[in-house]
């Protein structure tokens, strides 16, 4: 359960304020260090190498065991079960590309800047998961009819807000029997690595990565909607802080490029030469398909459609391409994806805790 702490546990964390100086915290710093983004030239592999995967462990890397891990199935269920990760690894298996971004992607970049985990637009990767359908598991512990929520939790536990817990998010039966969700015990063809939740963790397609709860123990059926902190007070579309604001869930549409040209080191501006340039990149729309991609070269006066390939996976980008005939001077590159609901991305996007921001990405280009 959740506890209340003393004032005296500093904490930067969601919904705790915005930043005007331009000036990063300390806090922002370390959590930068210790988290991960993936470089954006990362973008030219259909499968992302686990190594350069974004991560972001909310609290500390617990110490599991897989001989004597135990995953836990209970509550308003029929008949509890207890699994072993053998148990569970002799199940029918499934192996799914998924696109996993934070909900904090891009966060960096509002103006003012919500303050928390620093991400600009690398908050994102698509691996390769193995695993077994959570479905039939929860069909054989029986779910009561009373069921309102699936609450899963982790084995990581900290303080955020002052307030100590379990990292904790839930789901309604009706979006965890979905047949795309998954208990994964593999990435890209190999056990989780300890950072990516070994050795057994939740996988929800089409969802920001916050609900793909890592270190998973236990799964727990309640008959009331779970107000947890990291379901009830973080990951909310917020105004200003006293807004209760709506839970963040399906991942907006995005395209990302991969930066051409050469970078500047500090200021990672791009040098290229003029002339014709491929400019590639990738896209995707949580559960939805991406309809379209646009490319901009004048930062977003004009817009010209790219070519799309093939998606990696029903629940992974699909790459893009687009020729530019690049002349002399100073140009802002950028490219928008529309989902086939018709969802496009917008060009400004804010809100204080720095979720959801699908803002269109801005590439600065200086041609010789």
């Amino acid at each position: 359960m959740a506890q209340s702490r003393p004032a005296r546990f500093r904490t930067v964390g969601d919904g705790s304020g915005v930043d005007r100086s331009g000036t990063f915290t300390p806090e922002e710093v370390a959590l930068a260090l210790r988290n991960r983004g993936m470089p954006l030239e990362g973008l030219r592999y259909p499968i992302t190498p686990a190594g350069i995967h974004y991560l972001l462990i909310h609290f500390d890397i617990p110490e599991m065991d897989a001989a004597s891990h135990r995953l836990r199935i209970g509550g308003l269920v029929e008949r509890e079960m207890t699994l072993t990760l053998n148990e569970i690894k002799g199940r029918p298996a499934v192996t799914m590309p998924v696109t996993m971004e934070c909900a904090g992607n891009g966060r960096a970049l509002m103006s003012p800047r919500p303050v928390n985990q620093p991400w600009t637009s690398d908050a994102i990767g698509t691996a390769e998961w193995t695993g077994t359908p959570l479905a039939p598991l929860l069909g054989e512990a029986g779910l009561r009819p009373e069921t309102a929520d699936i609450v899963f939790t982790g084995a990581d536990r900290g303080v955020q807000n002052e307030v100590l817990h379990d990292y904790q998010r839930s789901l309604t039966p009706a979006e965890a029997t979905r047949d795309e969700v998954i208990l994964a015990y593999e990435m890209n063809g190999h056990p989780l690595e300890p950072q990516h939740g070994f050795p057994v963790r939740l996988i929800v397609p089409g969802w920001y990565g916050m609900t793909s709860v890592k270190w998973l123990t236990s799964i727990e059926a309640v008959d009331h909607p779970f107000d947890g902190f990291q379901q009830a007070e973080a990951y909310r579309y917020q105004a200003d802080p006293d807004d209760p604001g709506e839970p963040v869930s399906l991942i907006r549409p995005r395209a990302l490029m991969i930066p051409p040209g050469i970078p500047d080191f500090m200021t990672r501006t791009r040098l290229l030469e003029g002339g014709a340039v491929t400019l590639k990149g990738r896209a995707w729309a949580g559960r939805e398909q991406v309809a379209r991609v646009e490319v901009s070269a004048d930062g977003g006066k004009t817009w010209s459609e790219a070519t799309l390939e093939e998606p990696v996976g029903r629940f992974a980008w699909r790459g893009w391409s687009f020729g530019w005939n690049a002349k002399p001077g100073t140009h802002t590159l950028s490219a928008r994806a529309t989902s086939a609901k018709g969802e496009m991305q917008p060009d400004e996007e804010w809100n204080i805790q720095g979720v959801g921001n699908n803002a269109c990405q801005r590439v600065e280009v200086l041609v010789e």
